[in-house]
């Protein structure tokens, strides 16, 4: 079950990667920074319960507990990822990386780790109930 949710975790980041090229490339340059942020946030998001739903079963958490688990990981993972590859890979201040969670400014980026971490246990709730 770890093996296979780390697979997934990696597409996700995949994912997250891609639908920041087309932020930046695609959406900024249209709509502005601000409403590229918010599109880019939920299509995000979007795309991860999408990949949730495909792929949990084949994860295959036993419980609702273990769900929770798969979904503290990816978020664990997500802000290490973000923190110390946006920082020391790609070179990003500090004060750069936390002004995406300032939602007092309209930074919704709050919403995709909420989903990270909450994806695996609504989608397997969504199993056990609509799918038994």
């Amino acid at each position: 079950m770890l093996v296979k949710s780390l697979l997934v975790w990696m597409a996700l980041l995949t994912l997250a990667v891609l639908n920041g090229a087309f932020r930046e490339t695609l959406l900024t340059p249209r709509f502005g920074a601000y409403t590229s942020h918010v599109v880019s946030t939920f299509m995000l998001c979007m795309l991860i319960l999408l990949v949730t739903f495909v792929s949990l079963r084949w994860i295959g958490p036993p419980d609702s507990p273990a769900a929770w688990m798969i979904g503290l990981t990816w978020l664990a993972l997500t802000l290490a990822f973000e923190f110390l590859a946006g920082h020391y890979l790609f070179g990003s201040p500090w004060s750069q990386l936390l002004a995406d969670y300032d939602v007092l400014k309209g930074r919704v980026w709050v919403l995709v780790l909420v989903t990270t971490m909450a994806a695996p246990a609504l989608m397997a709730a969504w199993w056990r109930v609509f799918r038994p």
